[in-house]
């Protein structure tokens, strides 16, 4: 749907309804497509603990020859 910015404007409540259900608009300025309304796309968050487990794991068939995290970064410093 392409709608302009005077009618985006006065009839935003009724524009975001359709957005909420799945309709993408259009908003032109004299004709030309100025912006857009889409549906948020949900972002998943990561569960926290996996994540934790996941670097543990890592880490354990890893190694960084005996050098310690602060000896890495004082490294990158020169």
């Amino acid at each position: 749907m392409e709608v302009g910015a005077y009618e985006a404007k006065t009839h935003l409540p009724s524009l975001l309804e359709r957005v909420q259900q799945g309709e993408r608009v259009t908003i032109t300025k004299h004709g030309v497509p100025v912006a857009m309304l889409v549906p948020v796309v949900p972002v998943d968050k990561p569960d926290i603990h996996a994540v934790i487990d996941e670097l543990k794991a890592f880490a354990t068939g890893h190694s960084a020859d005996g050098t310690t995290l602060r000896e890495m970064i004082e490294e990158g410093r020169r």
